[in-house]
């Protein structure tokens, strides 16, 4: 495991200046309503609005832009459930290069069909019964190319953070940040960017009810791996375990871990659609759900939240949303 955290604010600042050219720079919604219902200050960072539908977009341009030529020639090897395939497959195309990505067999259909249309070829496996670490090297052993992993990976991790330097740029003092957390890649970024702007600034990361891996880490003192894919509508962060490099930023940088129920994250989603006019995925709405359920906003803070995908298909969305 690193002993120390695996990038540093200049990654980051880094990242912005390079990944400027291709993404949107996302608005912020200052949330009225649950500002009032927490006595708070509460701002969303829409991510959900980003290319591709979320903030994957920012780091997985930033690792593609940061080859060289003979790599970005060589082609992608990626793996994802579906937001990082879809950013890959854009970036892959602005960059003109192939890429291939590992996906679940049961990922959503909206999020394979993205996946294809920017010309990504898609290798099938089962979440259930394979690894896809070990997948996704079968195939890069067949195939060549620069593999680049959903989160543990230093410009992955970098170009995330990029959102919350965005977030704190419009915004100024934040007094606890909540951050959605799957694999950790975002936290890492947004944790780091936080803590270099006020390193008194509270930074929360919450994961799914069922898969509580981060949290399970640190009262361990070592990373957890589950022993399945967590059961949870949140696709986005059924990972089993966080990786070194993300964990050695957010051990280290996340002052609080978290969990959020199924139910919690559907509140939320129907709360954002209601007042905000926004969709979000289930990723999407645990770190505001989280802001909302958990206690830990006093009253007078400034939130910062970061909404950080709104892929989710039509029927899906309605049957959650009743």
């Amino acid at each position: 495991m690193t002993d120390q955290p695996a990038i540093d604010i200049a990654d980051i600042e880094a990242a912005r200046d390079r990944i400027a050219p291709f993404v949107l720079r996302t608005p912020v919604i200052s949330s009225t309503v649950v500002s009032s219902m927490l006595d708070a200050e509460v701002f969303c960072k829409a991510e959900s609005l980003q290319r591709t539908g979320s903030f994957k977009f920012r780091g997985a341009t930033n690792a593609i832009a940061a080859l060289t030529d003979d790599e970005r020639a060589a082609g992608i090897v990626a793996f994802s459930s579906g937001n990082h395939a879809q950013a890959i497959s854009r970036a892959a195309a602005l960059h003109d290069c192939a890429a291939t990505i590992v996906m679940p067999t049961n990922a959503p259909a909206m999020k394979r069909t993205a996946t294809e249309h920017w010309g990504a070829t898609i290798v099938e496996y089962d979440r259930y019964l394979e690894n896809r670490d070990d997948v996704a090297a079968r195939v890069h052993a067949d195939i060549g190319g620069v593999v680049i992993p959903p989160f543990n990976h230093r410009y992955v991790m970098a170009g995330q953070g990029t959102a919350t330097l965005e977030l704190l740029d419009d915004v100024g003092v934040i007094d606890i940040l909540f951050v959605c957390l799957g694999g950790g890649g975002l936290l890492a970024g947004s944790a780091t960017a936080a803590k270099a702007h006020n390193p008194n600034m509270i930074v929360v990361g919450v994961e799914p009810e069922a898969g509580n891996k981060n949290a399970q880490s640190r009262e361990t003192g070592h990373i957890v791996t589950l022993p399945e894919v967590p059961r949870t509508i949140a696709d986005g962060q059924q990972t089993i375990a966080a990786g070194p490099l993300t964990w050695s930023v957010n051990n280290v940088r996340c002052d609080i871990f978290t969990t959020v129920t199924d139910d919690e994250i559907v509140s939320t989603m129907r709360l954002l659609f209601l007042h905000h006019k926004l969709v979000v995925e289930p990723s999407g709405a645990t770190a505001l759900a989280a802001a909302i359920h958990r206690g830990l906003v006093e009253p007078g803070m400034r939130v910062g939240v970061t909404l950080s995908g709104g892929n989710i298909d039509l029927d899906t969305f309605r049957a959650l949303l009743g």
